[in-house]
């Protein structure tokens, strides 16, 4: 893939970065404090649409990441990536900008900086939790169970009642009951950029994140904190 030597940085509050986790480690501070990081491997993202409001009726710029080798795409994709001067990608991900973003410093092709984010701001961490299967009310919610005694045989992990009485006669919507569990978009808000590695391109945030080693996060600044 051709990519173009120069990046453009995102400003702030114009979208974000794609980078994939990489496990955890510790760092330590200045005092000799032990920090818990995540480090997150920052590879090239790839603008393959620039969005209009006066095209698309919004202002938005897809990326491409993780590039898919040649044959390895179907001709719609294909077709799509041509015009970045790539075989296409294994992930699309597009960043909602604001109505009045400039978007004239954008090219299809080129590859995003993440010069935008330094040490010390907080960011939302967006990634997909690991999925669990089909789970029952004790583990999926910590409900407390029955009794594990007195006639309660094997239905101690049950919810126990879940219905009312003849008014209203019913089960009302949205009760926490078995069902699928974890494989959720999860948003991790206001996690601190511990230190940021330009060299090996990556980036390190106290604290974990939701989903699997190799998962892919979305990395953007954080709508709610301040810089501290």
């Amino acid at each position: 893939m051709d990519q173009q030597a120069n990046t453009i940085a995102l400003t702030e509050g114009k979208g974000g970065i794609i980078g994939i986790k990489a496990g955890m480690t510790q760092v330590y501070d200045e005092d000799g404090n032990s920090i818990a990081v995540s480090v997150i491997s920052l590879e090239p993202n790839v603008v393959t649409q620039i969005k209009t409001k006066a095209t698309n009726g919004y202002n938005a710029v897809q990326v491409g990441f993780m590039p898919r080798k040649e044959g390895k795409t179907n001709k719609p994709e294909a077709g799509h990536s041509k015009k970045a001067s790539a075989t296409g990608f294994y992930h699309f991900q597009e960043f909602r900008m604001p109505d009045n973003a400039k978007l004239e410093g954008l090219n299809v092709g080129q590859v995003l900086s993440s010069d935008f984010i330094k040490e010390g701001d907080l960011v939302d961490l967006t990634s997909v939790s690991k999925g669990k299967g089909f789970q029952g009310g004790v583990k999926r919610f910590h409900m407390h169970g029955g009794n594990k005694t007195h006639g309660a045989s094997v239905n101690h992990r049950s919810l126990g009642s879940i219905g009312n009485r003849a008014d209203p006669g019913k089960c009302f919507k949205n009760k926490k009951m078995p069902g699928q569990m974890g494989n959720a978009r999860v948003t991790i808000q206001n996690t601190k950029v511990i230190k940021i590695d330009t060299e090996n391109k990556l980036m390190l945030v106290h604290g974990s994140i939701p989903g699997p080693k190799s998962g892919i996060v979305s990395v953007r600044k954080a709508v709610k904190g301040m810089r501290g």
